[in-house]
Formats: structure tokens, sequence, C-alpha cells
């Protein structure tokens, strides 16, 4: 396709795909602050697009491609919705995940069938992160995990678990089409290949967060012994703190909070259950579902906070590395922070409502022409910078880091989203280098375009 502009190339279209449903049609209906929220997860030649009972997979280079509309089993009761999509992307298997209202994680195949469900915790999800880092020389251990953000809360499911689940599903449902048998129905818990291992914290010290991430391995508290044990360190960003930093423990030590929810709390319902049985004379339902037990929590010690009433906390990115964290906050200001040091090292302001997300760029490679047939830039080859999407302001900054300056400016419609694809799991280290790239969807036009990561 032809080039819109010298640094937005035009890579495919959804405009010819009914979006009725997600209020397609109306002026702006894919911005951040529409009045319907849409959710939107990008992947390699996909895009998934949910509201609160609706996903939608499409895509967007092929149309002829197959539409694949998935409607999650959801309680009316409860008024459960949908509050979180991401893809799920391995080597050889890519699934959607969903988050619920409930704290139910669902996952579904391509084909909308479900994989598997799962109470995490009785809470909002509010977002599914997907993040990894490579054992190199600077790391001695490889992390890929799915982080499940909820308010105060943070679980973490391991990729290695979570794929080892999909291929016995996918391989069991290769072996029924060839042996022509019955599938096997999903258990009372919603699955057929028992519970995702996990583990469970709880961060509301400073507050109920809105947006969390866990930013990877760090050392034990000092003065404590040096064991094999791992610990995470984790960012929220809420309305209390805007920043605030935890250590989070892998054990099965039980923090106070744990203790209570998964002793008194169990305790107290089997009495009050007893009690009403006692008086009423009910007899038990045969046919009812058992209660799924929810996890204790793990130990999550406070690091530090960052309080600045009325400031409060909004949008949380990881670059690639997780070394750094963009954070944006009410009154239009954008921090870097540095997530080893947990200072702040650069400050932006006047970006109300913006979203930020890292990307690659070659910058001053004369030297070597991005054309070249004997040169394939690698990953020395690019530079870390800062996409920042600015809906009140109409444009798109680019900002190298840490303290580079503006690459780039490049005005956008209203209805535009910035997006990035999921993190892939297991990707070869050995395999062409593959710079993370940052995507425009314009929701008025349809058009699906990249920044160019070549800059003259």
């Amino acid at each position: 396709m032809s080039k819109r502009s010298h640094h937005l190339m035009e890579l495919g279209c959804i405009a010819f795909y009914d979006l009725t449903e997600f209020g397609a049609g109306k002026e702006g209906w894919l911005a951040p602050d529409a009045g319907t929220t849409v959710l939107c997860a990008l992947d390699a030649h996909s895009l998934a697009i949910a509201n609160r009972s609706l996903v939608l997979i499409l895509g967007w280079s092929d149309r002829d491609e197959q539409r694949v509309k998935i409607r999650p089993e959801l309680s009316p009761i409860e008024a459960e919705r949908i509050t979180a999509i991401e893809w799920l992307v391995f080597d050889d298997i890519k699934v959607i995940a969903v988050g619920t209202s409930r704290g139910f994680l669902l996952i579904y195949s391509l084909r909308g069938d479900l994989i598997h469900r799962q109470m995490v915790y009785h809470r909002q999800i509010i977002k599914l992160r997907v993040r990894g880092t490579k054992k190199d020389l600077m790391r001695d251990i490889s992390s890929e995990d799915v982080c499940v953000v909820m308010p105060g809360v943070i679980a973490r499911f391991d990729g290695s678990d979570i794929q080892s689940m999909l291929q016995r599903w996918f391989q069991d449902t290769h072996s029924h089409f060839f042996d022509a048998k019955p599938k096997e129905d999903l258990e009372d818990d919603g699955n057929s290949h028992g519970r995702l291992p996990y583990q469970l914290w709880n961060v509301s010290k400073y507050g109920s967060c809105v947006d969390a991430s866990i930013t990877g391995i760090m050392p034990p508290p000092l003065m404590e012994f040096q064991s094999s044990q791992h610990y995470y360190c984790a960012l929220t960003i809420g309305d209390d703190a805007v920043i605030s930093a935890f250590r989070l423990s892998v054990d099965r030590k039980r923090s106070l909070v744990g203790t209570i929810l998964s002793k008194v709390m169990p305790a107290t319902f089997s009495t009050i259950a007893s009690f009403s049985k006692m008086v009423w004379r009910s007899e038990p339902t045969p046919n009812r579902k058992p209660e799924e037990k929810l996890q204790s929590f793990a130990q999550a010690s406070p690091l530090t906070c960052l309080k600045d009433y009325p400031r409060k906390g909004e949008k949380l990115t990881l670059s690639p590395s997780r070394t750094l964290a963009a954070i944006t906050d009410s009154l239009g200001r954008i921090l870097l922070l540095d997530t080893q040091a947990l200072v702040v090292v650069r400050l932006w302001k006047g970006y109300r409502d913006a979203n930020c997300f890292f990307m690659e760029m070659l910058v001053n490679r004369d030297d070597k022409p991005p054309n070249s047939s004997h040169h394939a830039p690698g990953k020395s080859d690019y530079c870390l910078c800062l996409a920042i999407h600015a809906p009140r302001k109409g444009i798109i900054e680019v900002w190298q880091m840490r303290t580079g300056p503006r690459l780039l400016a490049l005005p956008c419609a209203k209805g535009c989203r910035l997006l990035q694809p999921t993190y892939r799991f297991g990707s070869l280290s050995d395999s062409p280098y593959v710079p993370l790239e940052v995507f425009l969807l314009n929701g008025d036009s349809g058009q699906l375009s990249v920044l160019n990561r070549f800059l003259n």
C-alpha cells in the first residue's frame, strides 16, 4: 500500500467489517474517552475488539478471513461484563484471553471454543499483561508471565504453565477429531485440564490501584538469607498513590489478609449456612456446583510510594526490558520511572488523557542504510523511544530515551487509538530481530497504520 505520510505506513483496513455493535458509525467511537468503552488487542494480522458482552476477532490484512464472534457465558444476576482482553501467542498456538468483572479468566481458541475458565479473585479484572524477559549476559533467569491486575490485587500466571495446558487441550481436541469421539465436558470449575497454578498478592497498602505490572525479578531484602527463593518487583498506580512499589514473595507464606480470607471467611460462611439450614430446614440442592475456593495471598512488602494529591495515576506501560515505565496521571503529567532504582528520571507536562507505548527506531544510521542487502539491523542498531498519543492536542509525539529530544510529531484524527502487538512467548534469540513497533488505528476511516521505524 502507499504511504499516507513520511512517517506513517498504511497496512490494512477494517472498514469493510460490520462493527455497529461496538458503536462504529459515530464519530470518535474508538476514542478512549468515548461513551461506550471498546477494548482492543492487536497481534500480527489479527485484531480483537470487545465490548461488554462480545469479542470479535478479525483480520486487518485479509478481508476474506473469516470473522469469529465470541459471546462468553456471563452472569446476568451479577451484571457480569468483559473488562479486559489480550492475545496469548506461543510458537505454534495463539488464543485470546478474556477477563471479566467477576474475576474470571477465560481462554478461547480462534474458533471460539472455550479452552479454560478459572476464577482468579472475586474482583474486576482491570488489565491482562503479557510480558517476558530473556536470559542473557545481564540476566541469569528468564521470566515470561501473564499478569492479571485487579483493584488492589495482582496475580501472576507462568507462561510455561499456560503453554502446557494449551498443548494438552489442542492434542486432546486433535485426537477426538480423528477418533470421532465426543468431546469431554468441562469440569465443574470450568475446565477439563485442572486449575492453572498462580501466585496472588494484595497490593492495597497505599489504596486500590487502577493499573499495575510486575516489572521483573529482584534480589531478596538485605540481611535476609540468600536462598534460591525468587522475589518480584511490582509497580502500582492509583487514586491515593501516583506510584507505589512492592516486593512480592513467591513462597507459600501467607500474609495477614490471606490468612483472614482463607480461614476466617470460610468459617464464617459455614456457620451462617449451618444456622440458616437449622432455622429454615432447607434441603441441599443436589445439582448445585461447589463454590470455587479462593487462593490465599502470598507476602507483598511495600518498598516506596509517591503521593502527590490531587494527582491520580491513570495508565502504566513498560519498556521491553522492564527497566523503564511511563506513567500518566490525571493532571496531564507523564513520568518516566527507572524501575530498578525506583526514581523518576524524566517528566513531561501538558498531556491530558495521554496514551504511551515504547517503540524502537533507527536514528542517525547513515553509515548502515536500512535498505542495504548486506546488513540487517540488529538490536544494537535501534534506540528506545516513547510514543505519546495526546488526543486533546491531536498529535503523536516520539521522544528518544532516556533524555533524548523529540524526534517527530504526527497529526492524528480524534477517533484514533494507539496499539501495540502483544508479547510473543518463547521467541527464538537467534531469529532475525523484530523491533518493537507502534500501530495507529483510525476508528473513523478504519485504516490501520504503523509508525515508520526509520528516521532520516
